[in-house]
């Protein structure tokens, strides 16, 4: 299960300053695009524990990162290597997809 950060420091120890690459799902609790992909999220997350770190942040929670990576629209999938941003997906994606971008960044 993917897990939900709570702050922008948990954001930038979980995420900027992780060993592996990472997947941010910027999301909202009342998107139902967003509850769709939220199971296949979950899914990535326990697949690739020790490969990658994938995690959510609700953009009602955390407006100021959503600001900060320019988040337009709901889902959007950010994916990082050593701290930075290196691609992103907005609006549902198939899990295979997901899976290779996450792979293509090891």
């Amino acid at each position: 299960m993917a897990k939900i950060l709570g702050s922008k420091e948990e954001f930038e120890n979980e995420v900027l300053k992780a060993g592996v690459p990472a997947m941010v799902d910027f999301f909202a609790t009342w998107c139902g695009p967003c509850k769709m992909l939220s199971p296949v999220i979950d899914e990535i997350a326990s697949e690739m524990e020790g490969k990658a770190v994938v995690v959510k942040v609700d953009s009602d929670q955390l407006g100021e990162l959503c600001a900060e990576y320019n988040i337009r629209l709901l889902p959007t999938l950010v994916f990082f290597k050593d701290g930075k941003e290196v691609d992103k997906i907005v609006g549902v994606a198939e899990k295979e997809d997901i899976i290779e971008k996450l792979n293509s960044l090891a």
